[in-house]
């Protein structure tokens, strides 16, 4: 049995604005094992896009406690929490977020520069995950000689550089035709069967289809946890 990587124990999240409280999660309560390909989905106001700030370290609970790889995260201070981001997460953005003055190598060596890599060492890893998504020929071209697919490799390659515990991909075919969806899907598919614990928030079921198991939230809270069909059909295989 996998050990589990991350660990939500009740955690809530509460916004006051004005002389209103709003509540984004509502005591979710969630674990999530290595090696697992999850899909948070949801309507807008759900809590989706709360509850992947805080699994990404990016927003701390009001209450509750989250656990990551062992590791309660849940009462860092802002450093602490920077430094778990930069060591044990990796994230896709629907938006890419490349530095477009740079390579597509620079781009993805960015997560080691702030990790204190050499470029001596920064520079080969870098170039083998270039290769890995693909893109092994472009690697000196800048984003904005890449397509929109192509940068999202470079995205998906920047999440890997840390080699996280925790792969973290928000709406990441939402900027791409569905031809070219259908490729990223492909490689996080790869990335998974390599092993790679996923977590991703989509709204598209076809994205989420792609998951073993998909969490559905409302209003804050977790409506559904079960398996796709895809996770229907490997744990069928995997018994038989």
């Amino acid at each position: 049995m996998m050990k589990e990587l991350v660990r939500l124990e009740s955690i809530s999240k509460r916004y006051v604005m004005g002389r209103t409280v709003v509540t984004a999660l509502d005591e979710v309560s969630l674990s999530i094992h290595e090696g697992e390909y999850v899909a948070i989905m949801g309507h807008s106001g759900s809590g989706k896009s709360t509850m992947l700030n805080v699994l990404g370290c990016l927003d701390k609970p009001t209450s509750g406690r989250y656990l990551l790889g062992g590791l309660d995260v849940s009462t860092m201070d802002d450093a602490a929490l920077s430094d778990v981001r930069g060591r044990r997460i990796g994230f896709v953005f629907q938006s890419f977020n490349l530095i477009p003055q740079i390579s597509v190598l620079a781009n993805i060596e960015v997560p080691l520069f702030y990790l204190g890599m050499p470029r001596p060492q920064r520079h080969p890893r870098s170039s083998a995950l270039a290769d890995l998504v693909g893109l092994g020929h472009r690697k000196d071209h800048k984003p904005t000689e890449l397509s929109g697919g192509q940068r999202q490799r470079v995205a998906v390659a920047r999440a890997l550089a840390n080699d996280p515990l925790l792969i973290l991909a928000d709406e990441p075919t939402g900027n791409l035709d569905t031809r070219t969806s259908q490729e990223i899907m492909e490689l996080f598919d790869d990335l998974y069967r390599r092993g790679r614990t996923i977590i991703l928030v989509t709204h598209e079921d076809d994205v989420a289809g792609h998951a073993r198991r998909v969490v559905r939230l409302k209003d804050g809270k977790v409506d559904s946890d079960s398996l796709s069909a895809r996770g229907l059909a490997e744990s069928k295989a995997a018994q038989t």
